[in-house]
Order: C-alpha cells, then structure tokens, then sequence
C-alpha cells in the first residue's frame, strides 16, 4: 500500500496538470460513471491529500474520494489518451493530458461534510500544516499514544493515531530513534514523540520530493561507507526494511523480523535495545 508521501505527491500531480481546467470524465470500467458525467466540463479547483486519502476537489460537485489500497495505482499520461482498457475506474483528461485510476478501494463522489468526517477520523499527517488544538496537530497523536499500552509500532500503523505512515517509514523512523519497537506508547517520553514527529517531517517531505523513500543519514550512504547499493523493487536507502538476517549498517549485527500489527516489523535488536 503506498504510503503517505505518495499520495501528497499525487495531490500536486492533479494539481499540476487539471487545476483550473475543465476535465473530461470518464469510468470504462462503469463503475463511476454517475459520478464521472457530473464532474464532465468542470475544473479542478484542487487536490490534496490526508494521510493515505486522496481528494479531488470541483466546486459544483463535491470531492471525489480516491483510496488506493493494495492494488489502486494510476497512469499518467499526454493528450492525445489513448483507448482506455476496461479495468481504468476513473480516467481524467484534458486537451493536454490524462490520468487513469485503477483498482481502488475507494472512488466516491463525498460532501464537504463527508469530507470532513474522514479528516477528523485520521490522525495528524507529518506533511499537513500543524493546525495546534486542530485535527493536524501532533499533540492530539500523543495523547492517544501516551495513554496507551499498544507498542509504539503499532501505533505508528494505526491511521487513526497518526495519518500516512507504513511500513516503511514505521521502521525507519525507530530505528533512527533507537527505539524498541515493543515499546509500549505509555513508556515513549514526550521529547521522543516530538523527535519522532519532526524526523517524519522531513523524510517524508524528501520522499515527495524525490518520490522514494531514503532514510539513511549522508555519512551511512553507500559513497560515504564504501558499501554496496542497495537493490530492493522498493527502492531507495534504509537501515532495516526489507533487510532481515542483513548486518545492521551501524553495529554490524542481525537484522530481525517478525509479525506486528499484520505487517512485517524489521528492527536492530542492539541499536534499538531497552
């Protein structure tokens, strides 16, 4: 499932390319299609992103919820479009480009109402302005997570504590913390989570702007140890995802895996020792 820098990077794609011009809608697939010939001749008048919840905004008619799950991914692409296939649940075009969705949990036609459900359902998103006592505000995440005996990697998976964190970013960032991922939420001290907060800042903000995920700091790249690349179809440079039974890059020792909260946990049991 992409995590949360994918769909901000989304968000300024559509921005990019359809705000402020009359799109034409589609559904090949015809699940959409109500929805499509309402949006058909009007603008974009945004897009952004909460989370992993993608929102297309056009002011006669609400905002298209996108969600893309396991298996949504889009195509983009310049005009002239070509004949779409009939798995695209959505395409978007104008006289200069389109973009098809396919395979999404979600693609809905919501309210402003609707809207603001789902962001008061999510937790705070590192890559939403901070909106203090609002729903973006880091300090209503550690609430939750300070009261809580759920382990800190869980935590950081549940969307409702925390908004756009996965896997990988979930693994990373305890590992640059030193922190054990069995940690029970109550136990993190509060200058912790704010140091796991802004570290999320930043490296999903690299992660939209260089649309990977690269964790490592300047003198752990492979130049500055003298290591090899790492080659992974994820891609991009980490401490311990996808890297069991791997030397950690800082201690030499075992990269460990096992099942948390239904994903894969990858964790250095000496760098992130009680």
């Amino acid at each position: 499932m992409p995590e949360g820098h994918t769909i901000h990077r989304l968000a300024a794609d559509h921005r990019h390319r359809f705000e402020g011009r009359p799109v034409r809608a589609t559904s090949p697939q015809g699940k959409f299609s109500d929805s499509a010939a309402l949006l058909t001749g009007q603008p974009l008048a945004t897009a952004e992103a909460h989370g992993k919840h993608l929102f297309l905004g056009f002011a006669e008619t609400g905002w298209v919820h996108i969600h893309l799950g396991l298996f949504g991914k889009y195509t983009w692409g310049a005009a002239p479009a070509p004949p779409p296939t009939d798995t695209v649940r959505l395409r978007l075009e104008t006289t200069a480009h389109y973009c098809d969705l396919r395979g999404p949990t979600t693609c809905a036609l919501i309210t402003d109402g609707e809207k603001q459900a789902i962001h008061e359902r999510l937790g705070p998103d590192p890559l939403r302005p901070v909106e203090r006592g609002g729903t973006n505000d880091p300090e209503r995440a550690w609430r939750r997570i300070s009261r809580s005996r759920t382990t800190i990697a869980a935590l950081l998976l549940d969307q409702k504590v925390i908004a756009g964190v996965g896997n990988v970013y979930r693994a990373e960032v305890l590992f640059r913390h030193g922190i054990d991922p069995y940690t029970p939420g109550r136990d993190l001290t509060h200058a912790q989570w704010t140091a796991i907060w802004a570290d999320l800042v930043d490296l999903m903000r690299e992660g939209v702007r260089h649309n990977r995920i690269d964790t490592v700091r300047p003198e752990h790249t492979p130049e500055a140890m003298g290591r090899p690349p790492r080659v992974d179809d994820h891609g991009g440079e980490v401490y311990v995802y996808r890297r069991a039974r791997m030397a950690c890059h800082i201690c030499g020792g075992e990269i460990r895996t096992a099942d948390l909260a239904a994903r894969n946990l990858f964790w250095c049991p000496t760098c992130q020792g009680r």
